[in-house]
């Protein structure tokens, strides 16, 4: 009795002599881009994901905008203190993979783990966004969306359409919106994200190249494309459609979306993710539709493209810690939190088994307008036209883009001189990346 009480106090004794950091659990740090609801629910996901084990703890922390989160994340790298996950714009992909040495590829992390993972899980569209030439996913797919039509089904009433058809092709736009402001509204229709969504979405809802080696996916010695025929035709139609307020334009990025809101327009092209925007701030009833297209293009629609962010992992932390991240991945990816973002946010669902999931939820049949983006992404398998961009400087050539937009709608340039100039500058820009990543 007496030795045994001796050994139990011996145990305790070498118990508590243990240093109390064995014990510790391993902490990750997620630098993101969210703010307000959607910051909220980015923590929300990271502290479900705390609570359902005993090992890791993920920390996620607010950087500000996509380009301050990058520009952040680059600096602490270069000053040997990154943070385990890093959410990056889409179109900051090339760049990430030229920065040799500051990430270690997801499909290496996960395989390194031990853990299951199938990239063949996640959406054809997403899966093609973020994986190498021969199929392996680099980054971790996160907040994703696409550009739908917004339409006022109570502006359809008003100006004699049927609200339960809305427009499949730019002609029908044409005519609808011609109606809308015979009926009363200030223009037709108007846009966000000019270039995301009538330059990249219109070439892959087209199946029409933007750029040479497969839109940059083949190499740093890719060109671009997107002053051909069609993208031509289409931005002089939008600039002539101004003249009888078919079209208004509505600034850069989505600075526009109160022109849809406000009833000023009554058809309006934005991101899915805006869908949430739209239910607190519109005092009508609206519907979504998928992106109009050119019906004398052969093979449209095809399908479109993500915009939004992915979650790329930092090099130089120790190997344990990139356990924590890859079961932190695992939780991330299944099919009860994929859900619970898509349908609390509006972006979608980047895996099929959550998409499955939400419709056996009955979701669709409460909410509609939400899944219009998924058929839309999932409408044909995605061909080298069709499954994204990897340009290097994408987020500058944007910015050039927008501003030749601004003179082709201005009238200081017709469509073919602006999109010339644009190419021409972004051109160079590309070379520019190019020789920076010999």
């Amino acid at each position: 009795m007496k030795l045994g009480r001796w050994i139990s106090v011996g145990v305790m004794a070498v118990l508590v002599a243990v240093p109390a950091g064995v014990c510790a659990k391993t902490t990750v740090q997620w630098w993101h881009a969210h703010g307000g609801r959607l910051g909220e629910k980015v923590n929300e996901i990271a502290a479900g994901f705390n609570t359902s084990q005993n090992e890791y703890e993920v920390v996620a922390t607010y950087k500000g905008s996509y380009a301050d989160t990058m520009t952040a994340g680059i600096a602490a790298f270069r000053s040997k203190n990154p943070p385990h996950i890093l959410q990056v714009f889409e179109v900051g992909t090339a760049s990430m993979m030229a920065a040799k040495g500051a990430v270690k590829p997801v499909y290496q992390v996960m395989k390194e783990s031990g853990l299951p993972f199938d990239p063949n899980a996640f959406l054809p569209t997403v899966t093609a966004y973020y994986t190498t030439a021969d199929g392996q996913m680099i980054s971790m797919p996160f907040n994703s969306s696409t550009p739908v039509l917004y339409f006022s089904k109570d502006g359809f009433k008003k100006a004699g359409l049927d609200p339960n058809k809305p427009p499949k092709t730019w002609p029908e736009v044409a005519e609808c919106a011609k109606k809308l402001v015979a009926a009363g509204y200030q223009g037709g229709f108007s846009s966000a994200w000019t270039s995301w969504i009538h330059i990249e979405n219109l070439s892959a809802w087209h199946n029409v190249p933007m750029g040479t080696r497969a839109n940059g996916f083949g190499g740093l010695d890719a060109k671009l494309t997107y002053n051909s025929p069609l993208h031509v035709k289409h931005f002089q139609q939008l600039a002539d459609w101004q003249k009888d307020k078919v079209f208004v334009y509505g600034g850069r990025t989505n600075k526009g979306n109160a022109k849809f809101s406000s009833e000023e327009v009554g058809m309006y092209t934005e991101s899915s993710a805006g869908y949430a925007g739209f239910k607190k701030t519109c005092k009508f009833d609206f519907g979504t539709s998928m992106l109009p297209y050119w019906p004398d293009v052969k093979g449209a629609p095809q399908n479109t493209i993500i915009g939004g962010a992915s979650l790329w992992v930092m090099a130089g932390h120790p190997k344990g810690d990139y356990k924590a991240v890859a079961a932190f991945f695992n939780y991330l990816s299944s099919p009860e939190v994929q859900a619970d973002w898509h349908q609390e946010t509006g972006y979608l669902p980047v895996t099929m088994a959550a998409y499955q999931l939400t419709k056996k939820q009955g979701f669709y049949d409460k909410n509609p307008d939400m899944e219009t983006a998924l058929k839309q992404m999932t409408l044909n398998k995605p061909t080298e036209n069709s499954k994204g961009l990897r340009f290097g400087n994408f987020a500058q050539i944007r910015d050039i883009n927008d501003s030749e937009f601004e003179a082709i709608f201005a009238g200081q340039k017709t469509a073919k001189q602006g999109l010339d100039d644009a190419v021409a500058a972004g051109n160079k820009l590309l070379r520019k990346f190019e020789e920076d990543n010999q």
